[in-house]
């Protein structure tokens, strides 16, 4: 599972507002809200959020292992 809260915290960090991705860099809300969810998001858009905050991958997304997967890949 992918967890997003290091985005909260990068945005919190850089005085970045979700209105502002929605009004000023055009990240449309429906986009934030999958992401508060845990829902998916694609590269292109990670890599868009990575050059707004100027900042690195692991400053908006981790990956916390689900416990009740036990399948192997």
């Amino acid at each position: 599972m992918l967890s997003y809260d290091n985005l909260w915290k990068t945005m919190k960090d850089r005085n970045m507002t979700k209105y502002k991705l929605w009004k000023e860099h055009g990240i449309a809300r429906s986009l934030l809200r999958r992401m508060r969810d845990g829902g998916y998001v694609g590269l292109y858009t990670i890599d868009r959020l990575c050059k707004i905050l100027d900042c690195k991958i692991e400053d908006i997304v981790t990956y916390v292992p689900d416990k009740e997967d036990d399948t192997k890949v």
